[in-house]
This record gives C-alpha cells, structure tokens and sequence, in this order.
C-alpha cells in the first residue's frame, strides 16, 4: 500500500511540475554582453524571474563583432523577443525596415519619459520610442591638474576661456590638447562638441541624417571654432600617428594639459599613474549660450523585436530593465552610467559621479557618436576629413566638398 501511494505522490508530483513548466512562458533573448556586463544583465534576469516565475528568459550571448553580423540576419530569419542594440541612427535601419517594434506603451505606462528623459531623444523616431536604453557613459575633456597648475590657469568655463589658456600651455611647452586620430574616431569626439555646441542638438543630428549640407555657413561655423585650436598649433602635432592610448600617455606625463575623450579612459589614465588629486574632468566649454547643452554619451540599449513571439511579456522586461533598481545593478557591473534618473551610482568613483550628473541634468539631447549617428559608409569619409582638417585646415573647403559630394551619393 505504502509502495503504491509513494509512487501515486511521486506521479502527481511529476504531472505538477510538468503543468508549472507548460505554464511557464518564455522570452528568447539575444545579447553581446563582454563578461562583466554580461555578470550584471544575468543578475537582472534572474531578479526578473524571481519576481515573475511564470516568465523564463533565454538568453543567447554573441561576441561583438559576430553579433553586429548575425543581428542582420536574425532579425529577417527567426528573430528572438528581445535584442541587444544602440540607441539613435544606429537603431533607424531595423526601425525603417520594421524590424524593432514601437514601445511607446512601455514608456508611458511607467513614467519612462520622466525618468530615462536624458536618453529620449536618441530613443524616438517618428514621435514613438523603439526600446530602453540601459547603460552609457560621458565624453567630456579630461584633464592634467599639474600641467593646469604649472601653466598658471584656471578650469575654463567657456570657450573664449579655454583657448586663451592653450595660450598659457603653449607658452609652458604643454599641447593644449592631444588625441590621437590614426584610428579616426578619436577626431570624431572633438567635431561633435564643436558641432553641438555651435549648433546644437538637432542641427547636428539632421547633418549627421544627411539633412544638412556640409557646405553649409552653420557647419564652417563650427570649423572656424575647431581651427581656433587647431591653426595656433594648439593640439599634438603627429597626432594622425598616434594611437588614442599614446594620446593619453601625453596628458598622464603632463606633456599634454587636455584631452577630449570618453569616460572609458579613466582606468588607462590611472593605470598610467593619474590619480583623482592629478586627473580631472569638465563637460566640454559653452561655444554659443544660445544652444542648450547636449552632451555626447553613446547609449546601449535593449529591443522588442517586430517577429517576436511573445512581446507582452518581452515588453514587461524592458519595464524592469528600466527601473532605478536594475540600471543600477548592471551599471555597477559595467563601470558606467545608468540613464534612470533616479538610480545609485558609485558614490568613490568622481567620473562617474561628475558623468552621472553632466547627462542626468541635459537639456540639449544625449548624440551618440558620429560614428554611431552617421551611416557608417558616411562616417567614415567624415572622420577622414576631420584628421585631414586637423593637419591641413587650409583644405578645410575641399574637405567639405568632399563631404557633401558623399552625402549626394550615400543619402539617396
């Protein structure tokens, strides 16, 4: 008898477990996480399954590269729930083609345009929004506060500021400022300052979406900025065969005071020897106060997916994914910014902190990078010119026909 009800029980235990596992729905998810953001995402999807154990996440991890290949063809062939991309122009192909689907309802539903409003902007297109940005990080000048001191200047405010102090280091046998452009994008950090704060936010978004012509008297306005800099022989002068980490060599050896880059560069500044008495951070100088700030912080960001099989509850992820909590436990994991207003960030790290505030009070919109807002055909071309102009600001008109000869062609 005792042989029998034990294997009844173990029976009905067996058919209870099976109806839980039939009633559990899952959401396939496809990511490109390095280890330590990929530590982060997998805390946060199992905070999501404990508090939703009906729900199951699959989760497939790419390396970068692979992914920015297979993305294409999953998207057409068997596409998961949700996928890993970027915020801005570099989302617009999949939104055109209707491959991401519109989340406007998840943004509104939880308050999302109030608390992620720093980053809405690079998330709408057409009035709607395409997915949740979970992370980015600030570009800014980071600077030498020995070579500040020995020159004998203060921290600028604006730009009359800064370049009369290029003055001052010139005269100390300090760069002003250094990069590095043989890889290119570095040069690409320095014309989206001078463009956004020229022209600002959406001037510069419509040149980067081939709207604006690159002749135009606003983007010689911005040049004439930048050869403020570049015409006194105020940045590193063999630049174009540097590496951006030779670059950053410069600033940590006080040959160089300056230097326009993402927060990334922190750890090699200090693994140079900087340290937070020595290393300094400041948003790039106001050009024209008639622009509202914007700032450039490239944005990561998670998508629902126009084939997805179950968008319901892959959208009350990306409501989770939003939360002060979850951006940030991910963003502790990654060294980087959680975009949610009210989220922690790392109260001993003062770039991440000077980051977090910087992009939290933007008013002006968050770019992502030229070579993230342009296509990339586009960009390309673009940042060639821009280290060319760095070398040769003579050119600068050839340059810009240049330019706009490949926004013709590239755009239509």
């Amino acid at each position: 008898m005792r042989s029998i009800l034990s294997v009844s029980i173990s029976a009905i235990a067996v058919v209870a477990a099976s109806a839980s596992f039939a009633q559990q729905r899952v959401v396939k998810y496809y990511g490109d996480f390095d280890p330590a953001p990929l530590e982060g995402m997998q805390k946060i999807i199992s905070a999501f399954e404990e508090a939703n154990p009906d729900i199951k996440i699959e989760f497939q991890n790419f390396d970068h590269e692979g992914y920015k290949t297979s993305i294409r063809n999953f998207l057409t062939a068997e596409p998961p729930d949700l996928a890993n991309w970027y915020a801005g122009n570099r989302m617009a192909p999949f939104v055109n083609a209707g491959q991401f689907m519109d989340v406007s309802d998840v943004w509104e539903e939880n308050g999302l345009k109030e608390s992620l409003a720093s980053a809405l902007p690079s998330m709408t297109i057409d009035d709607k929004q395409w997915g949740v940005p979970y992370t980015y990080y600030q570009w800014g000048i980071y600077y030498n506060k020995d070579a500040y001191a020995q020159a004998g200047v203060d921290v600028p405010e604006t730009w009359d500021d800064f370049i009369a102090n290029c003055a001052k280091f010139q005269e100390a046998g300090i760069d002003c400022v250094t990069t590095g452009t043989k890889a290119l994008w570095p040069g690409a950090g320095i014309f989206d300052y001078m463009n956004l704060r020229t022209n600002g936010y959406e001037f510069h978004m419509d040149l980067a979406n081939g709207n604006v012509e690159w002749t135009d008297d606003r983007v010689k306005a911005a040049f004439a900025e930048w050869a403020k800099l570049v015409e006194p022989g105020y940045i590193t002068a063999n630049h174009a065969a540097l590496d951006w980490q030779d670059a950053a060599a410069l600033l940590v050896q006080g040959k160089a005071a300056n230097y326009v880059m993402g927060n990334f560069a922190v750890a090699v500044f200090k693994e140079g020897g900087m340290t937070d008495d020595t290393l300094g951070f400041m948003p790039f100088p106001t050009i024209n106060p008639d622009v509202p700030r914007a700032e450039e912080a490239p944005t990561d960001t998670v998508h629902v997916t126009a084939g997805a099989q179950n968008p319901d509850d892959a959208k009350k992820f990306l409501a989770f994914l939003a939360t002060a909590e979850a951006q940030t436990t991910i963003n502790e994991a990654i060294g980087q910014l959680p975009i949610n207003k009210d989220a922690k960030v790392a109260e001993d790290d003062p770039f991440i902190k000077a980051g977090f505030e910087l992009l939290s009070t933007t008013e002006g919109g968050i770019a992502q990078f030229f070579d993230r807002d342009a296509p990339a055909e586009m960009a390309k071309i673009g940042m060639e010119g821009f280290q060319q102009f760095m070398v040769q600001p003579d050119q600068l008109d050839n340059i810009l026909e240049r330019l706009e000869k490949a926004r013709g062609r590239i755009y239509k």
